[in-house]
């Protein structure tokens, strides 16, 4: 799968989100919310991250680490799509900025 197809899929997953809110009496989340849910999954994503470094007890740590990294794809896809952000374009160039820098250090 590519990450047009990707993209795709996780917006699929967004409308289903909005659905499921909207049968439950609720709205579907705006980008903003969006985003504060990003930034409880990136912490999330922190309990695996230190279990496999042998911080914290965690069974099942690697398909803990792996849910919680595709829960962070998820929504820099969704941000992608509703900020109109080309991500596989934005991606590109901004690492031929950062190798370009680092050919200079």
């Amino acid at each position: 799968m590519d990450l047009s197809q990707l993209s795709d899929r996780a917006m699929q997953i967004s409308q289903g989100f909005a659905t499921h809110a909207q049968q439950q009496g609720g709205r579907p989340w705006t980008r903003e919310e969006i985003i504060q849910g990003f930034v409880g999954d990136v912490g999330d994503l922190m309990k695996p991250v230190m279990a496999k470094s042998g911080v914290r007890p965690m069974a099942d740590v690697d398909r803990q680490l792996a849910h919680e990294l595709s829960d962070c794809l998820w929504s820099v896809l969704v941000l992608a799509k509703l900020y109109d952000v080309d991500l596989e374009k934005e991606f590109l160039a901004t690492m031929t900025e950062i190798e370009a820098k680092l050919t200079k250090a």
